[in-house]
């Protein structure tokens, strides 16, 4: 075995015995959850009231409104909390120091949510929030005042951010409750960043984390968002991938013609851009575009271990999606979360009258993407790669819509614009700090941890490791099932109590 190897076995050797270690942490994990079966209505309050404040990012005076919720709810448990302007919808800092403490650990949440459509929702309005007791079409759906009895554990919370990303927030406070119900101290000094923006690709954040910096720093920082691994053990995550949306048009005549007098004659952009699409991945999975993983850092032998660790339920994951094939069936979904991806979200061509299409070639076509990055991998880089490979297919490429001269030069014309983007961000599994907060978390929940080297979706970890400097740590603790940004959002209850069980230990570690 080489040195790396050794390191790695090494490495997942201290973390299986520290996860097996007693800790004074188990009594105060324990106190808190006799606290909270003692306050579950009061909890889960806390959590409806929250989510029926609607947060979409575009809305100022809701944006507001959660500000002010916030506020209200983090001066109640002495923290000192305080808004901070970015251009958009204002961060959320709150404070609260504790005598002789030595260290700061800091936790990242975001307030706001995905945009809705209430015609899609199944139980209730988005904002609405309702329990449902099982998701079969017979299972009952109640306000949470009509519930009578104990609460149980596998009942959902309906509602748009239930999961994404109000429920940490509710979390961290009922954990903040008991510990100071209980006179079990903290032990850092805590500081809470709560984002307003992060569904809209966080456009303001980066701006306010450099010309704050000094309000934003810590020890550590603990950025709390994202789905737990399938197998529903508590996920603790050392990076994120970054992102970068982009818009493909292919052009073909100067407006929309009828597709049975110039049908067989006039190229069908539709056409055209499905087969530009098509040129870039592979059935594999494999994308195409020359460079695309150039700059991609190699998992170290730790990171690797680590995934080798994580319980593989991928063919329950096919199961519950109703997906028969993978992509690539060479690799687990855990490794292709290290691999850069290139997605089509949305198409669109010619238009269509009351959701009816229409017999015509379309002018034009236009794909969405979406591109996946991560470690190292520039996104301004990645993006000159996508608009090198449309060249490489023949297009002229252009920045605005082509006048009539471009037209007459060039036979086959493309635009390609960019929306967003930020890098991934990665940290060291390998550092005492990292084991301790792996540990810390590991006893709360009595050993079942999984630990992902990169979670599959993006968040704004990048800014506070590389930017800040701050060793960065992600936890996952709602259910991998919950629908987030889509309709029927949903938050399992029993997943809220652990995660308060997680905080608690957070909030105590040595």
């Amino acid at each position: 075995m080489g040195q790396a190897g050794r390191v790695g076995s090494a490495l997942g050797l201290f973390v299986v015995l520290a996860l097996a270690a007693p800790s004074a942490q188990d009594t105060a994990v324990a106190r808190v959850r006799a606290w909270r079966a003692q306050h579950e209505p009061q909890v889960l309050r806390e959590l409806v009231d929250l989510v029926a404040i609607p947060n979409v990012a575009s809305n100022a005076a809701d944006i507001e409104r959660n500000v002010q919720a916030l506020t209200r709810m983090f001066e109640k448990r002495r923290f000192l909390p305080e808004t901070i302007p970015t251009g958009g919808a204002p961060l959320v800092v709150a404070d609260r120091r504790v005598p002789n403490a030595t260290r700061t650990i800091a936790f990242y949440f975001h307030y706001d949510g995905q945009p809705v459509d209430a015609r899609e929702w199944t139980h209730a309005p988005p904002f609405s929030p309702v329990i449902v007791t099982d998701l079969t079409p017979a299972g009952r759906t109640m306000k949470l005042e009509e519930v009578k009895g104990a609460i149980d554990p596998s009942w959902r919370v309906f509602g748009r951010s239930s999961s994404d990303d109000k429920s940490p927030i509710v979390a961290f406070l009922a954990a903040v409750d008991a510990l100071d119900a209980t006179g079990i101290p903290l032990t850092s000094n805590i500081r809470v960043l709560m984002e307003g923006e992060e569904e809209a690709g966080s456009p303001n954040l980066e701006a306010a984390v450099r010309a704050h910096a000094d309000r934003f720093r810590a020890d550590a920082l603990i950025l709390v968002d994202g789905p737990r691994h399938a197998s529903d053990r508590v996920t603790m995550n050392f990076g994120s991938r970054g992102m970068m949306g982009a818009t493909i048009t292919v052009y073909g005549a100067a407006r929309d013609l009828h597709s049975g007098n110039y049908g067989n004659w006039a190229p069908n952009p539709a056409l055209d851009l499905a087969r530009l699409l098509a040129s870039m991945k592979q059935a594999d999975g494999r994308v195409t575009i020359d460079g695309f993983y150039d700059d991609v850092v190699p998992l170290t032998a730790a990171e690797r271990q680590a995934i080798d660790d994580i319980p593989n339920v991928e063919s329950e994951l096919m199961q519950a999606y109703g997906v028969t094939r993978r992509e690539n069936a060479a690799e687990r979904l855990e490794l292709r979360h290290n691999q850069p991806t290139i997605n089509v979200n949305a198409l669109e061509a010619g238009g269509g009258v009351g959701g009816q299409g229409r017999t015509i070639i379309p002018g034009s076509a236009s794909a969405k993407i979406d591109v996946r990055l991560v470690k190292a991998i520039d996104p301004a880089k990645q993006f000159d790669r996508i608009v090198a490979h449309v060249r490489k297919q023949g297009y002229f490429v252009v920045n605005a819509e082509p006048d009539a001269a471009t037209r007459a030069a060039h036979p086959m014309l493309a635009r390609v614009t960019r929306t967003g983007g930020y890098p991934a961000g990665r940290t060291s599994m390998e550092t005492p700090l990292a084991a301790s907060v792996a540990k810390a978390l590991g006893d709360a929940a009595g050993g079942q941890l999984v630990r992902l080297p990169t979670i599959g979706g993006s968040t704004p970890f990048y800014l506070f490791a590389d930017v800040l400097g701050v060793p960065t740590f992600g936890l996952s603790m709602v259910n991998f099932d919950n629908n987030q940004h889509g309709s029927n959002e949903n938050l399992k209850i029993k997943n809220l109590w652990e995660g308060i069980d997680s905080m608690a230990a957070l909030l105590t570690m040595k």
